[in-house]
């Protein structure tokens, strides 16, 4: 055993994480995430003043992955309010600051920018690193803008949050997961629809067997490069991408 104490840390935390898989506390856990989705939990967070609507692990899981694949770009589908936005921006400032790369962005896309949305996204002092691009994620000529923006960049990360319906997700995953570099990540949210009762969600397209888990399954199938990085559900264990960490080997 290394004798290196931070290597000694590290090991214990592999464990320790390994170690949840099946345990109680993942049904704990489970069971707190069916129980907050209904009043809403995830829409109580901001970042750096906009509203993030992500559950606190998942905002510490993506500054992890930010931090270690250092991406030049970040493609971001589906915007909203724009936290999730600002948050990545923020992140690439941070690792700018510390030696990462000095022009990394981040791209949103989305089918329907709201006006106040946008003006609070563009008075931001974390707008200087974020571009954004309204029309559908799944349109073509939205699609060839976004594959002109990857071109030549080293490290792409990818995360997928607009349209949760089967079709929809499996289309974005065969645009925009071969964006993905080597090592990075492709980021499935709100995979947490399949473990959740069919009339949750009564005014939308999607449930049980429509949704984002039940298109990456799909998309898994003939696309051997990815994996479901089962270490970071692990973690969070409280997360609405669970199984949706795909990383490309």
């Amino acid at each position: 055993m290394s004798s290196d104490p931070n290597q000694v840390f590290q090991q214990e935390t592999q464990d320790r994480i390994a170690s949840y898989a099946g345990s109680q506390l993942e049904v704990v856990a489970n069971e707190f995430l069916r129980e907050s989705t209904q009043p809403k939990y995830s829409y109580n967070f901001t970042w750096m003043g906009r509203p993030i609507i992500q559950y606190p692990q998942d905002i510490v899981a993506m500054q992890e992955l930010i931090w270690r694949i250092q991406p030049e770009l970040i493609i971001e589908t589906g915007i909203a309010h724009g936290g999730s936005l600002i948050f990545s921006a923020s992140m690439l400032e941070l690792n700018a600051a510390c030696g990462g790369p000095k022009d990394a962005e981040v791209l949103g896309l989305d089918i329907d920018i709201r006006q106040h949305n946008r003006m609070a996204i563009e008075k931001h002092p974390m707008f200087r690193r974020i571009s954004m691009i309204q029309g559908s994620s799944i349109a073509p000529e939205i699609v060839n803008q976004v594959r002109r923006r990857a071109e030549g960049k080293r490290s792409v990360l990818v995360c997928l949050d607009s349209n949760h319906t089967h079709e929809h997700v499996l289309a974005e995953l065969e645009a925009y997961a071969p964006l993905v570099t080597p090592g990075s990540y492709c980021v499935v949210f709100d995979t947490v629809i399949e473990g959740l009762p069919a009339d949750m969600y009564p005014d939308r397209p999607w449930g049980p067997g429509n949704n984002p888990k039940s298109a990456l399954r799909e998309y898994l199938k003939s696309h051997p490069e990815f994996e479901v990085d089962h270490s970071i559900d692990n973690k969070l264990l409280i997360s609405v991408a669970n199984g949706g960490y795909l990383r490309r080997i």
